[in-house]
């Protein structure tokens, strides 16, 4: 590749980088195959750190250290990880494209699988050299993680018979199972894919440059995500999700009907399953002392540092200090003293199959980003974390009215458009789950699965200013109602409010009104361009040294058609708020003019500030003992919508 590789070059490098993963570079190929069979070694001049992480990697690999190929891996694996952020290293230490896509397509014929996507993946999504490239859908890289056994053996009858195929793809369980409602949320490749790259946006194992409020994003996408399901639950006449305890079984049981490409099935889980220590892991008896000294550190408003001295967390950025404790990342005040809750949590439920290793199972679902949301003790798991970062900020004083006030604009009305959700079938490619090799003729192979999406909707603003000024707009929708249909206090719902927007925008004198769509929502992202059509636009760019007309976003986003929770057929009750707030709460000048990538609301600007200077949540993260204090406000504006679920669209 010549020095200075265009984008599409740098496109079809990395698209043919996780082509095929579990197969030989095809010949077809020929500068990545000729890569492969030339020593990394040879490129250490176009190295930053005059070599020093290809040499690391190479003596591991030639000293038989590292994980064979063909084998699962689990980012949680100590062992496994540490071998994939040395591959992370060398890529990331690379000068310029030609030493990066070399030492990647080395490497990917000499190491595990597994642990190549994961670091190239992070290479790609961290690293200067690659801004711009788009990622392909991990569910169509590794169809395994995001697709039923059912599935893979038929695509594999397809390709051995030569018949291309569409197969309907169902989610796990059985009517039988209440939790089966909501299994098209739990295992929705989109959501599925937003969770995986949120951790790879902000790895807890990640040493380079800070973060900007990385903990508080821990905290904020999680909770979001639980309140969400929460929505979806009282969608379908479920009650919301229980916390887990350490001391009393895991209710539900899960099945996950999913196999590894290497390493057998994913391990079942019984119902009512009593947690046991795991062997080389955790015992549960140190997740309780974890969870001890996290709740004495917030009931002290202080965490105890290994000096001794204390870093105050009574304050708007306790919860940053805290998420990084409970995860815990390498931004953890002391992770010697207060452990890894959260890491190990999942450890420790991704092993309860098989906690002594009597069976020699592979990691469950728990322990890999992109199937943990499947198993509903995720949820279980995250409203008990939840629960402890409620409990900090519940300790906060409640804003007071002059806090929460804007003199300049008053809110007159609100006008919505209706909200209705219905299911789509949507189409992914599983070829890339199939082995081949240069002489077998690929096949056809799709599947098919049901995926909530929304129409589109708008919403306008009326409102009154004094003068011409920025603003901050924040809109939340949330529960109004309890699974009885019982009404809930705005101090017992507000917890439970949905951030469905964040934008800044510039207001008039006079009554004017701002016009909204649900598309420019800063919190979600569009479906993810198909790995066949990335790999099209990149050829022919290349081939007739043109542009790509591939919009590069990032892949950490809620998915647009999941902005809405489902409803149901009468028309689920929410509280639509919308907040108005000075333009100073914008970290940047321009945000009423640049999006700045435009996902932020879960995912901050990589690089850059979050946007927003008040807490994630804000004003819901704190107690609100009287609604009086908001409902009042001229700048605050709440009514009840309507979430319609369509059965037929």
């Amino acid at each position: 590749m010549a020095e200075g590789a265009t984008l599409p070059q740098k496109q079809q490098a990395v698209n043919r980088l996780l082509y095929r993963i579990y197969s030989p570079i095809p010949s077809a190929f020929g500068d990545l195959k000729a890569a492969a069979s030339s020593s990394p070694r040879d490129h250490i001049g176009g190295c930053k750190d005059g070599g020093a992480a290809v040499n690391q990697l190479l003596e591991e690999q030639e000293s038989g250290r590292l994980l064979e190929q063909k084998h699962w891996f689990s980012l949680f694996n100590t062992r496994q990880r540490e071998e994939a952020l040395m591959l992370v290293d060398v890529l990331l230490n690379c000068q310029d494209f030609d030493t990066f896509t070399a030492n990647a397509a080395y490497f990917r014929e000499h190491m595990n699988e597994g642990e190549f996507v994961y670091a190239l993946y992070i290479a790609v999504t961290h690293s200067e050299l690659t801004q711009g490239v788009v990622l392909p859908p991990l569910y169509e890289v590794t169809p395994h993680m995001f697709t039923n056994s059912e599935i893979i053996d038929k695509a594999y009858a397809a390709k051995m018979t030569q018949t291309p195929g569409e197969f309907k793809m169902t989610f796990t369980g059985s009517k039988k199972n209440p939790e089966q409602r909501v299994a098209y949320f739990g295992e929705d490749i989109g959501m599925n894919s937003h969770h995986v790259h949120w951790h790879m946006d902000f790895p807890f194992w990640w040493h380079g440059d800070e973060i900007d409020r990385k903990g508080e994003l821990f905290f904020w996408a999680h909770h979001q995500l639980t309140a969400r399901f929460d929505a979806e639950r009282l969608s379908n006449y479920l009650s919301l999700v229980d916390e887990l305890y350490w001391d009393r079984p895991i209710k539900e049981g899960f099945a996950p009907h999913t196999s590894y490409k290497y390493g057998g099935e994913f391990p079942t889980r019984p119902d009512n399953k009593d947690f046991e220590d795991v062997d080389g892991v955790a015992r549960i008896r140190d997740l309780k002392e974890m969870e001890s000294r996290i709740r004495d550190a917030i009931a002290h408003g202080y965490i105890d540092k290994p000096d001794g001295s204390h870093v105050d967390i009574d304050n708007d950025e306790g919860i940053n200090m805290l998420g990084a404790t409970i995860e815990s990342s390498t931004s953890s005040a002391n992770a010697a003293y207060y452990g890894a809750l959260h890491n190990q949590a999942h450890r420790v439920l991704g092993s309860q199959a098989d906690p002594h290793g009597k069976f020699n199972l592979p990691p469950g679902v728990m322990e890999h980003f992109e199937t943990a949301t499947r198993d509903p003790s995720f949820f279980r798991l995250h409203k008990y974390m939840d629960n402890i970062f409620k409990e900090h900020k519940d300790k906060l004083p409640p804003y007071t009215a002059d806090e929460l006030k804007y003199e300049n604009v008053e809110i007159e009305e609100v006008v919505v458009d209706e909200l209705v959700t219905f299911f789509e079938d949507f189409e992914f490619d599983l070829s890339n789950a199939l082995d081949t090799s240069d002489n077998v003729a690929d096949v056809s192979v799709k599947a098919h699965v049901n995926r909530l999406n929304h129409e589109p909707f708008h919403y306008n603003i009326h409102y009154h200013a004094d003068h011409d000024d920025k603003v901050t707009v924040r809109v939340y929708l949330t529960p109004k109602n309890d699974e009885n249909g019982i009404a809930l206090d705005i101090n017992e719902n507000r917890w439970g409010a949905i951030l469905i927007d964040t934008f800044w925008a510039e207001v008039q004198a006079g009554t004017h009104s701002i016009r909204r769509s649900g598309h420019d929502s800063n919190v979600v992202i569009p479906d993810s361009t198909s790995f066949s059509e990335l790999i099209r636009e990149a050829d022919e760019a290349v081939e007739s040294n043109s542009e790509m007309h591939i919009e590069s976003g990032r892949s950490c986003g809620h998915p647009e058609r999941l902005l809405l929770p489902k409803g149901n057929t009468e028309g689920l009750e929410f509280w639509l708020n919308v907040y108005v707030t000075s333009g100073d709460d914008g970290a940047q000048d321009d945000l009423h003019v640049d999006a700045h990538g435009g996902t932020h609301g879960y995912c901050g600007v990589r690089g850059e500030k979050y946007p927003d200077k008040r807490p994630m949540g804000f004003p819901f993260e704190r107690r609100i003992p009287d609604l009086r204090v908001i409902k009042d406000l001229p700048n605050f504006y709440g009514k009840t919508v309507l979430v319609k679920h369509k059965d037929q669209h």
